[in-house]
């Protein structure tokens, strides 16, 4: 038989076979991964991967997460807005026409009475603490309800519980105020007031008065005189007098319907002439 490679001579004289280096087919095939193995489970692994990482950056998953997004940071800022800075609330009432009108939807400036102080004139919404409403009746809960409470509560609806008037400020802590001189107009600290804002649809009736605003509570008036139920009508009631704890704010903007949109105004020049209070 042949010699497959050259022999190498034995220390004893005698040829030794040279040993090939090559593994033998039959070990080397015992060596290699069997199908279904670690290394086909690898590249099924990082195929799934793959197309896990496709799905997610799927153009529709892309979106909606943009949308979940931007509704999630829309939800929170509404929320600080309407804790902080504005709230919107309804007007069910016609006690402030022309300024106001029945449905109504205005937003009210949180930042008055502090940090911002109130003036003369302001439009204020106020808790009803001195029991000037009849109780609202309870409604009854419709299959939406829950998600109403739940959009008024962040802002996004306003509120509509009906325990809350609003009206306009005539007099601050310490002011005398008097209805009426003999024009019929009223009178802040012996200055009478030209009242460009009261409804001039109708005259309003005089109801006689003669108040001095404590501390800390200021005396309210709805433009609409003859069908406003303010502090002259409650005078069992604190007096008339609202606390200045019990305002909300002041009412800056009308924001709904579209045709009425506006800010509202305080007319500071009715109440220029006003001297300060007696003793201030």
């Amino acid at each position: 038989m042949p010699e497959t490679g050259p022999r190498n001579p034995d220390p004893q004289g005698q040829d030794e076979p040279w040993v090939s280096s090559a593994i033998p087919a039959r070990e080397h095939a015992a060596d290699l991964p069997a199908a279904g193995g670690p290394a086909h489970a690898g590249r099924a692994s990082k195929r799934a991967r793959k197309a896990k990482a496709q799905e997610r950056h799927s153009p529709l998953f892309l979106w909606v997460k943009e949308v979940a997004t931007v509704v999630l940071v829309a939800i929170v800022l509404s929320f600080l807005i309407k804790t902080f800075l504005f709230r919107a609330f309804y007007i069910p009432s016609e006690s402030m026409v022309n300024t106001l009108d029945v449905n109504d939807r205005i937003f009210v400036n949180l930042l008055v009475p502090e940090p911002f102080a109130l003036e003369r004139g302001d439009v204020v919404v106020f808790k009803d603490t001195q029991g000037w409403l009849v109780p609202a009746a309870q409604k009854a809960a419709g299959p939406f309800s829950w998600a109403q409470d739940g959009l008024t509560f962040i802002g996004l609806l306003p509120d509509n519980s009906e325990q809350h008037l609003v009206k306009r400020v005539v007099g601050l802590p310490g002011d005398h105020v008097v209805c009426c001189d003999a024009g019929g107009r009223l009178m802040v600290n012996g200055a009478p007031l030209d009242e460009s804002y009261i409804n001039p649809a109708e005259v309003p009736q005089a109801r006689d008065f003669d108040v001095v605003v404590p501390d800390g509570k200021v005396w309210v008036m709805g433009d609409n005189r003859n069908h406003s139920a303010d502090s002259r009508a409650h005078p069992d009631s604190n007096g008339g007098f609202v606390n200045i704890a019990d305002i909300e704010g002041r009412a800056a903007v009308i924001a709904w319907p579209l045709n009425r949109i506006g800010g509202l105004d305080n007319y500071p020049d009715v109440f220029r002439d006003v001297p300060a209070p007696a003793g201030k």
